[in-house]
Parts: structure tokens; sequence; C-alpha cells
């Protein structure tokens, strides 16, 4: 299986029964106590998915997710001993791809693991020989290579960031509900609220402040065509 899981999680119990589990079903784990060492790991090592304690030392969860979300769409499995709904929400729209509450089945999380690296792997090119190039205005998409230009110079983006944009450039000037694009981007099994398409909207705003990426009030957004 090869996949590598980055655990963080402070408590040694709960560590180690989580990585147990998780080598018995043949995933390597890395396991550490604080979200700096996390970061260290992310930066060098880049695990395939993350389970994530939000109380830690020092930085806490939900600071790490922000900060991987600034450059990643790494699945992250939130686990937190926080049962309110408003945390709930809070770290998934931080980033979190899924949320499980202490105590909780070493078993269920193994296949949530499952799931989410399923859903990971399917949003990588399917071949690299795709050669199919999206262009709308100043902005073009190249799917085989997952890459984005903007005037001609390539912008960084995560996967769920060109996922947006291969949406909305694909057709131009369509207005997409929230909703619409949630389902499309997320999957229709995600927990958190269209909050998310708000915020990966302002990020690409950041990132190409000229893209003519327009708010349908009461309704979503378009990519408006520059042609006319």
């Amino acid at each position: 299986m090869n996949r590598l899981i980055g655990l963080v999680e402070d408590d040694p119990n709960i560590r180690d029964i989580v990585e147990a589990y998780l080598k018995k079903e043949g995933y390597q784990v890395i396991s550490v106590e604080t979200a700096e060492e996390a970061w260290g790991i992310f930066e060098a090592s880049s695990p395939d998915l993350w389970v994530l304690d939000i109380m830690l030392p020092g930085m806490d969860g939900y600071e790490f997710c922000k900060k991987i979300r600034l450059t990643s769409e790494v699945p992250i499995i939130i686990i937190s001993a926080k049962d309110d709904e408003i945390d709930k929400i809070l770290g998934l729209e931080l980033g979190g791809d899924d949320y499980l509450t202490k105590p909780f089945s070493p078993r269920e999380l193994v296949a949530r693991v499952k799931r989410h690296l399923k859903r990971w792997e399917a949003m990588k090119p399917l071949s690299e020989e795709k050669v199919d190039v999206i262009k709308a205005g100043d902005l073009e998409l190249s799917e085989a290579e997952r890459r984005a230009y903007f005037k001609g110079t390539e912008v960084e983006v995560t996967t769920k960031e060109f996922e947006m944009l291969r949406i909305l450039a694909s057709q131009e000037n369509r207005a997409f509900s929230r909703e619409e694009l949630l389902i499309k981007v997320w999957g229709d099994d995600y927990y958190g609220s269209d909050r998310a398409v708000d915020d990966l909207i302002k990020r690409l705003r950041k990132k190409m402040k000229e893209l003519p990426i327009e708010t349908v009030w009461g309704h979503g957004y378009r990519l408006r065509d520059q042609s006319s």
C-alpha cells in the first residue's frame, strides 16, 4: 500500500493505538506530539494523509490545519475530545476533511482513512498522457500537468483550487450555486458548510487579483468571459 500517514497526537496511549492499527493495515506512519514537529514532516516528507488532534501544546491543530491549506489539499482527519457542534464546524471550515470525537473506534478511523485516500487518488490526474488545455481569457489550465497559468505566469494552486478553476473556466459566464460547487469540488458527502466555497474563492482572488470571478449575490459565483 505504501501510503504515508502523518499522526499528530500528544496523548501517548492514543498515539500508540492509532499507529498500531494503521500499521496493521499496511500504512507507513510518522507520529509526533506537536504541530511544530508535524510541520517539519509536512515540508520534508509530504504524507498522503494527516490524522490530527486539535488540543496540542504550542501550535494547536486548527492553526496547523490552516497552514497546510495554504499550499495543499492533502486529506486531514481531525480527532478531538471537543464534541460541540461549533468545534466540528470550525475544524471542517478551516480545512479538515473529517472529524472524529474521542473516544472513537480505531477501526472506524482506519475505514475513514481508506475512504479519504481513495478520494485523494481519484482527484489526481487519471493519465499523464492527457494533453487537454482549458483557456479562459488570461487563464490557462493544463489538466495533464494540473498547472495553472495567469497572464503567462504559473500560479501555484492546490488540488481543490485547480478543480474550482477548471469548473468555472469550462463554462464561462455560467452562474454556479455554492451548493453545486461544494458538491463538485468536495464531493456529495462533505460535512462542512458552503462557506468552504467562499474561502476557496477568496484564496483564488488573492493569488490572481485580476481574474474576473464574479459573485452572484444570493447564489454563488461565475467566471466572466473576457472576450466579449
